[in-house]
């Protein structure tokens, strides 16, 4: 939570130099607080697995947080059962005259298909024309960010003659905002993609910036100005062992792997992999409720202002 001193302190000054949250009385005193409102769109066919690793993240804050998972009408899961998904998802014609100050679109293992050929491909750009007006700040993740960025802004994405998979360095780019606030100068991050984006295109876009990325992987953390449109090309949320369940998956169904680059000791499959991304994992999600969720959300959804054009 944030640190609240006299605007007039000369702390005030020199701790927001230093990126440290400070906040001054009189703001202070005008909050209310309630339970933050999260939409998660849950587009992994995994979807058990992938609710409780965004839970997980989610929870690691004092602040209040009631989630909404959400469904495809237009995609039956095949994956989990029909009692599941009928005790706690919802479509989006239940939701859709609602309004939440968050919303996660998730990756999905699809990125061979052209966008237009996703069968629920149409809902979803429904869904991200939603959020412009409806929610306040939205994440895209992996397949969710290539296409959140192709539907936002025209970046195409671009298939991989090798799939993007293991962790990877990153450095922060842009060590100022808040998102990135206490990342230190080098993190890791996991990838697990056959599909990247054009970077020529990403720099030619004046509304997106560069947060984080690798000199392997590439951008891997981007958003707007506003911080209403993030985009994460990649898998922070992942636990310890999904890169190890993906890879032996794979071994198993007789498909082109190769193992999963800076994970395994000495790249031995046979060993426990390392879980090098835990601490800015959580970190990426905290500040992402705290700073562009709590901080900024109206308490009255209603007076929500939508997205500029």
């Amino acid at each position: 939570m944030p640190l609240i001193i006299p605007k007039e302190l000369p702390a005030y000054d020199a701790l927001y130099d230093e990126n440290v949250f400070v906040m001054h009385r009189e703001r202070a005193q005008s909050q209310n607080i309630r339970p933050l409102r999260i939409l998660i769109l849950n587009l992994m066919p995994t979807k058990i697995v992938t609710e409780t690793q965004l839970a997980r993240l989610l929870a690691n804050s004092p602040l209040q947080v009631q989630i909404t998972l959400l469904q495809t009408a237009t995609h039956d899961t095949s994956h989990t059962s029909p009692e599941h998904m009928k005790a706690f998802y919802k479509t989006f014609d239940e939701v859709k005259h609602e309004r939440f100050d968050g919303m996660i679109i998730t990756g999905a293992p699809i990125e061979d298909l052209d966008y237009p050929d996703v069968d629920y491909w149409d809902e979803l750009c429904e869904i991200m024309d939603y959020t412009k007006e409806n929610v306040y700040s939205t994440i895209h993740l992996c397949w969710g960010a290539l296409a959140g960025l192709y539907y936002h802004f025209g970046i195409p994405k671009v298939h991989l003659p090798q799939k993007m998979f293991g962790v990877f360095e990153h450095r922060v780019t842009r060590p100022s905002n808040p998102l990135v606030r206490g990342f230190d100068e080098v993190f890791y991050a996991p990838h697990s993609r056959w599909a990247g984006l054009d970077r020529a295109a990403i720099d030619a876009c004046p509304e997106l910036r560069v947060l984080a990325e690798s000199d392997i992987a590439g951008p891997m953390l981007l958003s707007t100005d506003s911080g209403r449109q993030i985009f994460v090309i990649g898998h922070p949320e992942y636990d310890k062992y999904t890169l190890d369940a993906e890879y032996k998956r794979d071994v198993a169904a007789g498909k082109p792997i190769h193992i999963p680059c800076n994970y395994y000791p000495q790249d031995d499959p046979s060993r426990d992999p390392l879980f090098r991304w835990r601490a800015h994992g959580y970190l990426l999600y905290t500040n992402w409720l705290n700073y562009y969720v709590y901080q900024d959300t109206p308490y009255d959804l209603s007076q929500l202002e939508a997205l500029k054009k």
